[in-house]
């Protein structure tokens, strides 16, 4: 069977989702737990719909593993009151991991029919948090908030945003992959200043190439500085090629909230378009 996990992770003291030899990640904690839950005689591998960076967040992270039907109906029988085996396996991931535990299974049920979590995603969405000297400082949300010294320009910095909608070439906002494409269609970019006053960015595309939500939040942080205009933005992008015009800001101001889906109907012919797309250009969605 087939199993959907929805995961939420603080990425503070994780190297990243993948699994990495002698290092912390979210994949390698979950894996474990998972292992010990079902007992299998091959460690289970995750899925993941997008593979953050080490010190990046998630609320609404995804993922699927595939496990014996076998091994599911030792689980309900050895447990027959505690309900479908998917069900136990979020419960007991939880209980191995703590009460307050960095990361979570906040949900496991069976997937759809061609459910992929990384190739039959259409979408996904961050946010990225920065307090300046308007919102000041809250030692509480310091863990998922970038902080900079001056005072920004929320309305200028949401008019650059403005101009990076669509499908364009982001190589000016992507660290370079050989054999990769920088072409993705950003779908939404905005910026507003929350109830705390921070500033926050909604950003979501069908995919995003690596380190690009963060090069888009710096150009955007040098406008609302007063270092670069809002037609520098769109310039920037236009010339197609890796720019030191802005900083990339700090992976702890970003957090991955949502992946979408589509119908399930849809979902075995969406990730059959996507495994396509990246073997003509090497791309793999994130």
């Amino acid at each position: 069977m087939r199993i959907r996990l929805d995961i939420a992770y603080d990425g503070t003291h994780f190297a990243g989702w993948a699994r990495q030899t002698a290092l912390r990640t979210v994949q390698g904690v979950l894996e474990e737990a998972l292992h010990r839950v079902v007992r299998s005689a091959a460690a289970p591998r995750l899925v993941v719909a997008g593979r953050t960076d080490a010190g990046v967040h998630a609320r609404g992270q995804v993922a699927h593993v595939d496990i014996d039907d076998g091994v599911l109906a030792d689980l309900e029988a050895a447990r027959p009151r505690a309900g479908a085996a998917p069900g136990q396996i979020a419960h007991r991931m939880r209980g191995i991991l703590g009460s307050y535990a960095d990361v979570t299974v906040s949900s496991a049920e069976p997937a759809p029919a061609g459910f992929d979590a990384r190739f039959s995603a259409i979408w996904r969405r961050y946010e990225y948090r920065i307090a300046d000297r308007l919102s000041g400082y809250d030692p509480l949300e310091r863990h998922r908030t970038t902080t900079v010294r001056g005072a920004l320009d929320v309305e200028a910095m949401d008019a650059a945003a403005s101009t990076l909608i669509g499908l364009h070439d982001f190589a000016a906002y992507c660290r370079p992959r050989e054999g990769a494409t920088t072409i993705r269609t950003l779908q939404e970019f905005a910026w507003r200043r929350d109830a705390d006053g921070a500033l926050v960015a909604r950003v979501r595309a069908d995919a995003f190439c690596h380190g690009m939500v963060r090069a888009l939040v710096g150009a955007c942080a040098a406008v609302g500085e007063g270092r670069l205009d809002v037609a520098d933005v769109a310039r920037l992008r236009d010339e197609a090629t890796r720019s030191s015009a802005f900083p990339v800001l700090a992976a702890r101001g970003l957090t991955l909230t949502e992946v979408g889906y589509p119908a399930d109907d849809l979902l075995a012919a969406r990730a059959a378009q996507t495994r396509a797309r990246r073997d003509a250009d090497g791309s793999i969605p994130s």
